[in-house]
């Protein structure tokens, strides 16, 4: 059985539909009421985006029999005559079978399948497929004339039963049983029967009629026995698994709070009427992703037929990822295969039993992803994660961090005595970020130490508190580890993205203006572009207030590495992005910021980023231009009478310029009477004389009498 076989029929006459079989290239067999009364058809292969092709009635030939009285004979071949088909590449021939209850008499049950276009399968407009997979009874289910009767098990019931005939539309499916063609489904007895069975024509009776043979070519049936499925290779169709086989990593913490109500979301986007279901999480690193991913996966691993696990880090590990489940399904059967025959016969599997749900987790590129959920369009369930979030098939669900409450209440289950200010104070030094909460409250817990000890660890040794892995953890799961790899990746595709986010993170972690990168770009649309890159990664967040950057984010971006081993956080690009913010800022900044009254709205704009600039970087490395920014913003602060800062500034400029320029030196000069006008505007005049004094002496010392 081979879904690509599998082509839907339109009867233009009867105004009907049916599914047909391909058994040869261009030649498809279906039931013959579908077609009655036509002598032109349409066919198209199984596909949402597949084109209708011309078709006629090769056999029968001659006048249609009465099926009423020959049920037997409903069967009919379909030759495909539009110029524009295209048979699918590299399926097996077809293998013709038959049911001989002598044979197989100590089976009691033969498992058999059909895949048809039922209508009750209708999504969007189009018909979709249905699995239809029940058993015969060997010993009622071979029916005299050449019928079989097939039971429909629990998993192919359609979603959506129709008011005539729940099968209606998928009469002309191929019956298989262990791979093998057996018969054609030609209806159902739900009408009048209390089960529901299927009714098929089998095979042997279609090949005893006048002219069948002739055109299908060589037909020799072979019979369905045990012995036969023991010694052959076994078929897609043939390997069933019971419910709840998955291979899912164990849970990487127990704890899982704040995230009911995304939950909620995840749940009613995957029990949705449909085939097929695919359904992205998106979020920066550490959010907690795949946490929330293996939460589902765990809780509703037993509704599914199989739940299986695929990293997606690349294209190499998604393959790996369906090889290693045609491993599980096929044991010793699956050593002669290479890795991309292994990919290739588990992808078959998914196609002919549809109940699973697959996990693509960390997903690089949705191309990646759609190269294989394409292939999966009418089976089963599929959860992507990944921190970017554009390009999937469907509305991606964003994960953000955790609320207040909720990383408290984390802290707390983490950590002993873990309430009150000083884990309110860590929750939000971490910015909320589930991964950076849970590898805290582990290194608390393990070591002894108290939260505000780690907080202290964290502001004085920011690189080593990210990039400590608790015992017994994943060291690779740290929040530095796992931002490394997004910078990698953005830095392939633009480094200047990662210049962007270098600079912005010597900022305020919101409200960014965008103007203060456009000298990055080429022009604004590049840089729209440039920050759009960012985004999508969710580095960054982007409104009409400007752009926010976490921030943990900022802390790690702005850390030197201490091993040296992270290329991302090297101790002259991070100095490099230091001082491209204070040339950018500078560049921004209103002149005259105590007359220039038209350039205040832009300083309160831009001020907060002015003080996380000045607060993030080393008094004793302060630049030029960082002298330049202090005296501005003392000005402007001055002016509007926020003294107590303005002093601080002030006296730090003075300090900046004469370890810059010397004490002689002009500028050096005018730094402490700025500092002495703003004390004496603040009422200290015993701090204020002594600076006018001091100034007044070096510039007679160095410039002369007037």
């Amino acid at each position: 059985m081979d879904v690509r076989r599998v082509v839907e029929i339109w009867n233009p006459v009867g105004k009907c539909s049916g599914t047909g079989y391909l058994v040869a290239d261009g030649l498809v067999l279906t039931a013959l009421h579908n077609v009655l009364g036509c002598g032109a058809l349409e066919v198209r292969r199984l596909g949402r985006d597949e084109e209708w092709v011309a078709a006629e009635v090769l056999w029968p030939q001659t006048a249609p029999p009465d099926l009423e009285r020959e049920p037997q004979a409903d069967g009919a071949l379909i030759r495909i005559t539009g110029p524009g088909w295209v048979p699918p590449a590299g399926v097996e021939p077809v293998r013709w079978s038959r049911i001989d209850g002598a044979v197989v008499r100590d089976e009691q049950r033969l498992t058999c399948v059909a895949v048809g276009f039922p209508r009750s399968e209708v999504r969007d407009g189009v018909r979709d497929t249905k699995e239809i997979r029940g058993h015969i009874e060997t010993l009622t289910g071979l029916k005299s004339g050449g019928l079989i009767s097939a039971h429909v098990d629990q998993v192919a019931v359609p979603s959506k039963p129709g008011a005539k005939s729940r099968w209606a539309g998928a009469s002309g499916a191929a019956l298989f049983v262990r791979g093998r063609l057996i018969g054609v489904v030609t209806s159902d007895r739900q009408r009048d029967y209390d089960g529901d069975q299927l009714t098929a024509v089998s095979v042997v009776a279609l090949a005893a009629r006048p002219g069948f043979v002739a055109v299908v070519g060589e037909l020799v049936p072979e019979d369905v026995t045990a012995v036969d499925r023991e010694g052959s290779t076994l078929t897609a169709y043939d390997v069933e698994v019971p419910p709840g086989v998955n291979n899912l990593p164990e849970l990487p913490s127990p704890i899982f709070v704040g995230r009911a109500e995304v939950m909620s979301e995840l749940e009613k986007a995957l029990s949705a009427e449909s085939q097929t279901i695919t359904q992205t999480v998106h979020g920066l690193g550490g959010v907690g992703k795949t946490t929330l991913a293996l939460h589902y996966a765990h809780d509703h691993a037993g509704a599914y037929r199989l739940v299986w696990w695929i990293r997606s880090d690349t294209p190499e590990l998604i393959e790996a990822g369906f090889a290693a489940l045609t491993v599980r399904l096929r044991g010793e059967e699956s050593s002669d295969l290479t890795t991309t025959q292994a990919a290739e016969w588990a992808v078959g599997w998914l196609q002919t039993h549809p109940g699973w749900f697959l996990v693509f987790d960390n997903a690089e590129k949705p191309a990646d992803v759609h190269a294989w959920t394409g292939q999966l369009r009418s089976s089963g369930r599929h959860l992507i994660t990944s921190r970017y979030k554009r390009g999937w098939v469907c509305e991606p669900i964003s994960l953000r961090v955790l609320d207040e409450e909720s990383a408290r209440d984390l802290l707390s289950r983490l950590v002993e005595d873990a309430d009150g200010d000083e884990a309110r104070a860590l929750a939000d030094e971490l910015g909320y970020l589930p991964l950076a909460l849970e590898q805290a409250g582990a290194f608390i817990a393990q070591t002894g130490i108290t939260i505000a000890e780690y907080g202290a660890m964290l502001r004085r040794y920011p690189q080593r508190a990210t990039d400590a892995a608790p015992g017994g953890s994943d060291p690779e799961r740290t929040v530095a580890r796992i931002w490394r790899i997004t910078l990698d990746v953005l830095e392939e595709r633009d480094p200047r993205a990662v210049e962007i986010l270098r600079i912005a993170a010597w900022y305020a972690p919101t409200g960014i203006p965008r103007v203060l990168f456009e000298p990055l770009a080429e022009d604004p649309v590049d840089l729209a572009q440039l920050l759009g890159l960012l985004a999508d990664y969710n580095m960054i967040t982007l409104d009409r207030a400007g752009i926010g950057v976490h921030r943990l984010v900022q802390t790690v971006a702005r850390t030197p590495s201490e091993s040296g081993g992270d290329s991302h956080r090297d101790p002259g690009r991070i100095t490099a992005a230091r001082d491209g913010a204070a040339t950018l800022m500078l560049d921004e900044l209103p002149e005259d910021p105590t007359r220039n009254v038209a350039g205040w709205p832009s300083w309160r704009a831009l001020l907060p980023h002015v003080e996380a600039l000045l607060d993030a970087g080393d008094p004793g490395e302060d630049t030029a231009e960082i002298d330049v920014i202090l005296l501005r913003a003392g000005q402007f602060l001055q002016e509007q009478g926020q003294l107590s800062q303005a002093t601080d500034y002030f006296g730090r400029s003075v300090d900046a310029a004469t370890r810059l320029f010397g004490e002689d030196h002009p500028s050096t000069l005018v730094s402490p009477s700025n500092l002495a006008y703003a004390y004496e505007s603040a009422g200290d005049v015993g701090r204020a004389v002594p600076l006018f004094e001091r100034t007044l002496e070096d510039s007679v010392r160095v410039l002369g009498e007037l």
